[in-house]
């Protein structure tokens, strides 16, 4: 476990291609995830990548963890940045 004395941060990585818009993100965690017209979910603030991914950092998970294991189709990663 990695002790952090200042600010852990975190990474939310959101292969939003393969979302299929149930909608469990944006129920556990509304301040970070939202549905979108097209009806898949969308990580509000998300950057784009290159290889069609969505990536914010943030200082803590936060409900993110619970959005993450809510997916069904684990679309949804997180990481220590």
């Amino acid at each position: 476990m990695k002790n952090c004395y200042l600010v852990c941060m975190a990474k939310i990585i959101h292969q939003r291609d393969n979302c299929i818009g149930c909608g469990a993100c944006a129920s556990f965690c509304p301040d970070y995830w939202e549905m979108s017209e097209d009806g898949k979910a969308s990580l509000k603030g998300g950057a784009a990548t290159s290889n069609g991914e969505y990536e914010l950092e943030v200082e803590k998970k936060s409900c993110n963890q619970e959005a993450a294991d809510a997916c069904p189709v684990l679309c949804i990663i997180l990481k220590e940045a």
